[in-house]
Formats: structure tokens, C-alpha cells, sequence
């Protein structure tokens, strides 16, 4: 089974289709967690997702707005799909029922 920030990656990036690299990942991430995401952290997932078969990534065309550097673009797998749907639904399994709601007295 994935980890958490497997997944995010992993949604984050399903989520974006075609528009999935890197930084854009990373917002992603970010405003779905309102926490920081190291890029770090976020490349070295990347590969560990890719090695797994989850993710697929390629250099796209480089670009002036980036300095004529190339984006590492990103696309999840049919296995990473598998593997994001068993995540989430064991999260909405062992979740059923649960009421996150504080509990005044």
C-alpha cells in the first residue's frame, strides 16, 4: 500500500493531467495540505513512484519563461491509479462512521 504523500503526489497529479510537473505538483500539494512541500522530498517520491511503475515522467520541450531549462512533466500509471483507489478506499473504510467533529461538553 501507498504512503500519504504518495498519494497527494499521486492525486496531485492525476488531478493536473497534463499540466502535472513538478512545481505545479507542488502547489497542488500544498494548497490541498495548507502545509509547505520540500521540492526535495516531492522529486525524491517522484522517483521512488516511478520506480513502483506508479507515476511515468519525461522532459517536456524547455522554455524562455524558464530560462530555456525543461520541465520534468508527470502522468500516473494504470498501477498508480489502482494503487491511489485502494488508499483512498481503505481510508474511507476505517473512517466510516467517525465524526472528526470536537466534542463540546
Amino acid at each position: 500500500m501507498i504512503g500519504e504523500f504518495e498519494y497527494l503526489l499521486i492525486a496531485a497529479t492525476h488531478r493536473l493531467g497534463e499540466d502535472a510537473y513538478g512545481a505545479s505538483i507542488r502547489r497542488e500539494v500544498e494548497e490541498a495540505t495548507e502545509r509547505p512541500c520540500s521540492i526535495g522530498s516531492l522529486y525524491t517520491t517522484l522517483d521512488r513512484l516511478e520506480a513502483k511503475g506508479l507515476v511515468r515522467t519525461w522532459m517536456g520541450e524547455a522554455t524562455a519563461q524558464r530560462g530555456g531549462r525543461a520541465k520534468r512533466m508527470v502522468s500516473v500509471t494504470a498501477k498508480g491509479i489502482e494503487s491511489a483507489s485502494a488508499f483512498y478506499r481503505a481510508i474511507s473504510r476505517v473512517s466510516r462512521d467517525i465524526s472528526w467533529e470536537a466534542q463540546c461538553p
